[in-house]
């Protein structure tokens, strides 16, 4: 039986317990054989694909937390990532004027790589497009920016309520001021016009192959709507969609009815396996939900979302229907609420639900995790990104309990491990360097940041792989390289798990997802 493709490598981390192996051989999309290239290079035939590669082949990594088409929007969209200032993003937005139609959609802003931890108002924006509206969501997504055009299309103004779950600044004379926090940013967004299924393939390809140039085979796509799973299913049946996505279903969008109504449904390519769910917002923008004031605003705990009675029937609702809950909590009393939903409807093990960004949880709590058999779905380059004001949000004593990973590891709490692109960069070699020694890709702070919680190489590594093929019900057939499993593979320029390998310089040399070869330096065909 001769083997499609025949990949050579210096080494092959198989992360199982077989011998030493420097090649893959694989046939019809699963791995034929693994071992030494001796004993494989016979596999070829006239019409096998030979690739030799300067590296080192690991088994797919899988993105446990990305937001595939969000991803693709922001590539289309205005980047404000870089300024430094409100006024810097006003320019940005005055820039792409003349190149844009409609509405200025954008993000990226950070007010706190800004002069002042403040959050902006409308003015710069307004004066950089008196007559366009521009809505800006923030880097972490749990909040926009608007303009005085954006807000009159959306009839925004003093006597627009908050809704529950979300907050409206307002100025002293109570007029919004054009941020908008969490489930208030929909006051803003719905006003803009929809995309169209198209606009929504095209944005999937486009991150298609920023994925696999960052040596990602698979993501779990959380809030995942009804037209994205139709535009993902589309482009599978099509045979243009080389990336596995595990869905969960954005709870908040009310089209998912047929899709919660037919029930779970595995798939190969697409597998809509769960719902996603907000407990609360975010750290940065100090919407996250905590037992104790935020140590720099002590007026505030932040915005809780979806809790309480409201939690626990959607929990037991979507459970009793054989779906994986999937919830963001990123504050302490976020998690326990969470936690307290799950016990109630009977969580075991074996439903593998989910805490996404377990960010901060107490040791109580990282226990209970570890009884209730509930995953941590955590993103290692939120803490490097997040170190510069954490401490000030938390406190010097809280923040120890922030980004935990080892201590929840200890716990018993099985990882997975992702990005939240478009929020970080979709960079999988970014992750393991955080993981590993709590530093950026930049190698910020030198020092590292609470280096005690720092992953093994092997751990690192294992979230990416094993951990996310668990969290995705797949581990009998991916997260290892073995015979049998999809041959869905990494390769990079040297091996994560060498001692003295420079993280930091790990480059990907491309991806087999499926059998199929592609080289990083090439985006995946349109």
């Amino acid at each position: 039986m001769h083997a499609d493709l025949l990949l050579r490598a210096r080494r092959v981390q198989t992360l199982t317990e077989g011998p030493p192996a420097d090649a893959v051989a694989v046939r019809a999309g699963r791995v034929l054989a693994v071992g030494p290239w001796a004993s494989l290079r016979d596999l070829g035939g006239p019409a096998t694909r030979h690739v030799d590669i300067d590296g080192v082949l690991v088994p797919g990594l899988v993105d446990s937390h990305a937001h595939l088409t969000g991803l693709g929007m922001t590539l289309a969209q205005l980047d404000v990532t870089a300024a430094r200032s409100a006024d810097a993003v006003g320019d940005a937005v005055r820039a792409a004027l003349p190149g844009a139609a409609g509405w200025i959609r954008g993000r990226g802003w950070d007010q706190t790589r800004w002069a002042h931890d403040a959050f902006p108002d409308h003015r710069p924006l307004t004066a950089a497009a008196p007559h366009r509206p521009v809505c800006l969501r923030r880097v972490d997504g749990h909040a926009v920016w608007a303009n005085a055009a954006a807000m009159a299309a959306a009839g925004v103004g003093a006597q627009t309520p908050d809704p529950p779950g979300g907050l409206i600044l307002r100025d002293a004379a109570g007029q919004p001021t054009g941020v908008f926090l969490d489930e208030a940013m929909a006051l803003v967004e719905r006003a803009a016009p929809a995309p169209t299924d198209g606009e929504v393939t095209r944005w999937v390809r486009s991150a298609l192959g920023a994925l696999h140039r960052a040596g990602i085979t698979g993501v779990h796509d959380p809030g995942a709507t009804a037209q994205m799973v139709r535009v993902y299913r589309q482009l599978a049946a099509q045979g243009e969609l080389p990336l596995r996505v595990h869905v969960l279903l954005d709870d908040n969008d009310p089209a998912i009815a047929p899709l919660l109504a037919a029930g779970p449904a595995p798939d190969p390519w697409v597998a809509v396996r769960g719902v996603k769910l907000f407990s609360d917002g975010a750290l940065g923008s100090c919407g996250a939900w905590l037992h104790h004031p935020y140590s720099d605003r002590p007026d505030q705990t932040g915005i809780p979302i979806v809790v309480g009675a409201a939690l626990r029937a959607k929990v037991r609702a979507h459970g009793a229907a054989g779906f994986q809950l999937a919830v963001h909590a990123i504050g302490d009393r976020a998690a326990t609420e969470v936690l307290d939903a799950f016990e109630a409807a009977g969580v075991t093990s074996a439903h593998r639900w989910r805490i996404e960004h377990a960010q901060i949880v107490r040791p109580l709590d990282q226990a209970r995790m570890a009884r209730l058999g509930v995953l941590g779905l955590v993103q290692p380059t939120h803490a490097t990104s997040d170190h510069r004001w954490a401490t000030a949000r938390l406190g010097a004593r809280r923040v120890r309990t922030a980004y935990a990973w080892q201590s929840m590891a200890r716990a018993g709490v099985r990882l997975a491990l992702g990005s939240d692109c478009p929020i970080e960069a979709p960079a999988a070699v970014a992750g393991l360097v955080a993981a590993v020694t709590r530093r950026d890709a930049q190698g910020h702070p030198p020092e590292g940041w609470l280096t005690s919680e720092a992953l093994s190489r092997r751990d690192a590594l294992w979230g990416f792989t094993v951990g996310s093929a668990y969290a995705g019900f797949t581990e009998h057939r991916r997260g290892r390289v073995a015979v049998g499993f999809d041959a869905d593979l990494t390769a990079l320029s040297g091996d994560p798990l060498d001692p003295l390998e420079d993280l930091a310089a790990l480059q990907v040399r491309g991806v087999c997802v499926g059998g199929v070869w592609h080289p990083a330096c090439e985006a995946t065909p349109a």
